[in-house]
């Protein structure tokens, strides 16, 4: 075993998974299971198969289907349970038994009604039965931080003894600080006889937000197993996160001077994935995934990023898997970060003209949260006019329900002046067309698809009432995205489809009105 490699222990299918809300089907896991192998982690803890029919079948089918990781399962200290989990882990060509029992004072007296050498006994004993399964053999000190640590190292020598290959001295209730936790693990490895025969590993949950700071410290004091999960889920407050403690290791290779088998390019992949499977979205201010990780708002940020990105990032987005850091234009930017999205718009402003743009620019921004990529277009195209409406809903029929195909007709009249986008676009003043989709909406945008010739991508839709009553109007707002420009569509009708098709028209209309040939006239008229 490499003594400078962090074994990364993967537990999203099954702590991560008793996050409130957060139960995933065979399907599920199995998908979940097959992109934490491309992940690149060591070990897949694929569930708990004692605790239902359901979970022995998914690690059942997770160790027959992934290949690469270990695969273990978690059972209890008596032989139902390790049988159990054998029964579903066998499959794997790794499989791995991860048995446990408490060893705190509080929980062998109130929970398991035991004493201290009775827990000694049964650890010692299930961890021979476990290894009459298989060689990979794992043991968990339950609730280790608040144990009595002669207890606990009688407990490990014991553990170790019987054959265990790994012992983990997990933080069950995310009580330990980082210096405490850090030197337990220290002590241990100082301590224990025959402590290097394991890997030494740590379990640490984040009720005070220390998951990742503890799994840290536990490394640098020579665990080499740290168990966590994607985008942090778990009980309670959660585990320690994976994408954390990975990147961690990375930008402070200098300090730890680990390595790990983590191809961190699927991080971001890996993320959005498991979010999209349990529901549970990650906070915006996430760090590594969340939606803010590699986003510049503050002026003198954006700055210092357009000039050298290390300035404020310490990592590149695109190592994690995200496309590239962005600049969010909103009331902190400064000048440099409005011209550069001008100038990735097409937009080149003469030096005379930033000032006014870029004071009509923060007088918008301090309406609007964000200020997106048509609305900064609109600033610089005052001295056109109202940007023309090259397309009109003049009609619009859908059909759906249950056991019918959702279909749309729609009638366009299109503006027949002479206009940059007429190489796009169907000539002739009406024009009609019919589509199928998912529903209503989508058979719309279809057929208007089919009339505009408009390679456009929906990338947000979302729909409000605006007053009240059975009569309530709508509101849709729709945000599309085309050659890597974003534009905002605004539609209200008492008919949330007709809203939605008014909506998506605008959208189109601002993208029809930003061809090369307006961008011409409108860099004349500054």
């Amino acid at each position: 075993m490499d003594k400078n490699r962090v074994i990364i222990f993967d537990t999203t299918l099954r702590d991560g998974e008793q996050s409130p809300g957060a139960s995933m089907n065979i399907k599920e896991k199995i998908k979940v299971a097959h992109q934490l192998a491309r992940l690149g982690v060591d070990v897949i803890e694929a569930g708990f198969p004692i605790s239902s029919p359901g979970d022995f079948e998914s690690v059942k089918e997770v160790a027959k289907a992934v290949k690469g990781p270990s695969i273990a399962g978690l059972c209890r200290c008596n032989e139902k349970d390790i049988t159990a989990c054998w029964n579903a882990v066998k499959y794997s060509k790794k499989p791995r038994i991860h048995t446990f029992i408490a060893t705190s004072d509080i929980h062998i007296r109130r929970k398991l009604q035991k004493t201290r050498e009775e827990v000694v006994e049964i650890a010692e004993r299930s961890v021979r039965f476990a290894k009459r399964f298989c060689d990979d053999v794992e043991f968990s000190a339950e609730d280790a931080v608040r144990s009595d640590f002669n207890y606990l190292c009688q407990v490990v020598e014991a553990v170790i003894e019987a054959g265990a290959t790994t012992v983990n001295i997990p933080d069950t209730v995310g009580y330990a600080i980082p210096e405490e936790y850090g030197r337990m693990i220290k002590d241990l490895k100082n301590r224990v006889e025959n402590i290097e025969k394991v890997v030494l590993s740590v379990h640490c949950h984040n009720d005070l937000g220390l998951g990742v700071a503890n799994s840290l410290a536990a490394v640098a004091n020579g665990a080499r197993q740290v168990e966590c999960t994607v985008n942090g889920l778990g009980e309670r407050a959660g585990n320690a996160s994976l994408e954390e403690v990975v990147m961690a290791l990375n930008t402070r290779k200098q300090f730890f001077g680990l390595t790990h088998g983590i191809k961190t390019k699927e991080i971001y992949q890996s993320s959005r994935l498991v979010s999209s499977v349990t529901g549970i979205m990650v906070q915006p201010n996430k760090a590594v995934v969340g939606a803010n990780a590699f986003a510049h708002e503050a002026g003198i940020h954006q700055d210092g990023v357009l000039k050298e990105r290390l300035t404020y990032e310490i990592m590149k987005p695109q190592d994690v898997g995200v496309p590239s850091n962005k600049l969010v234009l909103g009331k902190h930017s400064g000048r440099h970060a409005l011209i550069r999205r001008l100038k990735d718009l097409g937009y080149h402003i003469p030096q005379g003209e930033v000032e006014r743009v870029y004071g009509q620019f923060k007088a918008l921004a301090d309406k609007k949260k964000s200020v997106y990529d048509d609305d900064i277009i609109a600033l610089v195209e005052e001295s056109m006019g109202r940007m023309p409406e090259v397309y009109a809903l003049e009609y619009l029929n859908t059909s759906s329900g249950t056991g019918i195909i959702p279909t749309a007709t729609v009638r366009l009249v299109k503006d027949e002046k002479p206009s940059a986008s007429s190489k796009n676009a169907k000539k002739g003043g009406v024009i009609q067309e019919a589509a199928c989709g998912d529903g209503p909406v989508d058979a719309a945008y279809k057929a208007i698809d089919k009339i505009t010739r408009i390679d456009a991508k929906l990338t947000d839709y979302t729909l409000k009432a605006i007053s009240g009553g059975q009569d309530a109007q709508g509101e849709v707002n729709v945000k599309v995205e085309h050659r890597g420009v974003s534009y905002t569509g605004r539609g209200t009708s008492t008919d949330i489809i007709e809203a939605s098709a008014k909506a998506y028209l605008q959208a189109l209309n601002k993208i029809i009105a930003m061809t090369k040939d307006n961008k011409k006239k409108v860099r004349e008229s500054l």
